[in-house]
């Protein structure tokens, strides 16, 4: 569990900053160069990059370097783990809401 949990922490975070997220977002839609995924930022391209290294540490993005160009790919798989994370936690939640309603319903029953 420990090592999921480092894989979460790692996801999470790269996750939580928006320029990384935009990136993700753009791959989303096929790979592209570093050029043109920096494109639509206002940072130097070594600022730039720090956000691409992080995406590739956590296992976001793959980079291929073809030529001069390095192509960024996303890594679909790896947010598998996510989504298991938020399944568990959604069926967590939704039992407890669902023991609330039930509660609820009945306190009301009882009181009419």
């Amino acid at each position: 569990m420990d090592h999921y949990s480092e894989q979460l922490d790692g996801i999470f975070q790269a996750l939580a900053d928006p320029t990384r997220r935009a990136v993700l977002a753009r791959l989303g839609k096929g790979p592209a160069s570093i050029s043109d995924l920096a494109e639509p930022f206002d940072m130097a391209l070594p600022s730039f990059m720090k956000h691409i290294h992080f995406l590739e540490g956590s296992g976001l993005i793959q980079t291929r370097k073809q030529g001069r160009v390095r192509t960024c790919v996303i890594e679909k798989q790896r947010f598998q783990a996510v989504e298991a994370w938020l399944s568990q936690q959604r069926s967590l939640w939704e039992g407890r809401t669902d023991r609330l309603e039930q509660f609820v319903t009945k306190a009301q029953a009882e009181g009419d």
